[in-house]
């Protein structure tokens, strides 16, 4: 499973420095969420989200079809979540909140 996650983390963070601005503000956290299911998440810039998104979400949606049609070829499930650094700050305040 390490390998496979491994692979696919590769090509999303290809995929995500040669389309955004800012790479080096860019992270990519991963988490396997259960049996042969992964989770990434980008964290991006506020510009480069707008960018990797795309008009109308084509980009991101190619980007997820491309990573699903991977994954599937492993028999693992994938998700990729795309959040601006304010965003994530905003989303774990809350879960810290709601955890108090």
């Amino acid at each position: 499973m390490q390998t496979v996650t491994d692979k696919l983390k590769n090509f999303l963070q290809y995929v995500a420095v040669k389309l955004i601005d800012e790479p080096a503000k860019a992270q990519l956290k991963v988490a396997e969420v259960g049996p042969k299911r992964v989770r990434f998440k980008l964290i991006l810039a506020q510009a480069d989200v707008a960018v990797l998104i795309g008009r109308n979400g084509f980009t991101a949606s190619a980007i997820r079809s491309v990573l699903k049609a991977a994954a599937e070829r492993e028999g693992v499930q994938v998700s990729m979540q795309i959040h601006s650094h304010e965003e994530e700050a905003e989303m774990l305040a809350r879960e810290s909140a709601a955890g108090n």
